[in-house]
């Protein structure tokens, strides 16, 4: 199977450069799923019914969210009837939509997707490796799914590098999203899961991740805000990871960089 990731989406520019380039994409790498993070996709924070739909008409399977889930309050009622749109699963009990949901490729293929949201220097939620444990030693990996992917949403690069070798050899990818900033460790685990620590974002980079650079430059030199934090609006360019995995075991047997458009250096996988 072959899966494409893409990470935080922020603002106008992140969903342009996404919507844009992925028909030619999923065309050129022969993609059979994509997984987009949209938690940043309105205005930067915060998603709503309109985008989402922006994405599935694009060609998008799965939206992940995040630590901004609910910034939109219309998504409130709308997350709980989008069996494709995933807020983390460690939220507390009774917290509207789902962080675990399972698709059908149109080839026939079965995939889970799951997301959690990490905890140091994030909110409080409930312990992140307890709550993937417990789907995943109900979901077996080449038995009841040809492949499962796992976004972990967090700040620090230990806290999701113990996820990805936590999950090693028990689920496809695991790949982290929220810092903005693409990592140069995507590699496979001993145990065949593909890892990479943050896929960066879809947003324009000359900012402050995804961010106009007016409003934290004066927070950070001044420590006085001056007003609401809002995208930059330049040319975006597309973060992504593409994962090839095996038909009989779902495990990864290959896991490259995908970057199009905008300011950073241009990276297409080549798994052939």
């Amino acid at each position: 199977m072959n899966i494409l990731y893409f990470g935080d989406v922020v603002g106008r520019s992140g969903r342009e450069v996404l919507i844009d380039n992925l028909p030619r994409m999923k065309d050129r790498l022969k993609v059979d799923f994509v997984v987009v993070n949209g938690e940043n996709a309105a205005a930067g924070f915060g998603i709503t019914e309109k985008i989402a739909g922006e994405f599935y008409d694009a060609g998008v399977d799965c939206i992940v969210l995040g630590n901004h889930s609910f910034d939109q309050k219309e998504i409130m009622p709308y997350i709980s009837g989008d069996p494709r749109m995933l807020r983390p699963i460690n939220y507390p009990e009774g917290t509207p939509g789902r962080g675990a949901s399972a698709f059908k490729t149109r080839n026939g293929k079965s995939i889970l997707v799951v997301q959690v949201m990490a905890r140091l220097f994030m909110d409080p939620l409930d312990d992140p490796f307890a709550a993937v444990d417990k789907v995943l030693k109900t979901n077996r990996l080449g038995q009841k799914y040809d492949a499962i992917l796992v976004d972990i949403h967090g700040e620090i690069t230990s806290e999701k590098m113990a996820m990805g070798q936590f999950c090693d050899g028990r689920v496809s990818m695991v790949v982290g999203s929220h810092t903005h900033v693409p990592t140069a460790d995507a590699q496979i685990f001993p145990g065949g899961t593909a890892y990479q620590t943050d896929a960066g974002m879809c947003g324009d980079y000359n900012s402050v991740i995804g961010m106009d650079k007016e409003e934290p430059l004066r927070r950070f030199t001044r420590k006085i805000p001056g007003g609401r934090f809002s995208p930059a609006l330049g040319e975006g360019t597309a973060c992504g990871i593409f994962v090839q995995t095996d038909d009989k075991t779902g495990l990864a047997s290959y896991i490259a960089p995908l970057r199009v458009g905008g300011r950073l250096k241009e990276s297409w996988p080549d798994p052939s």
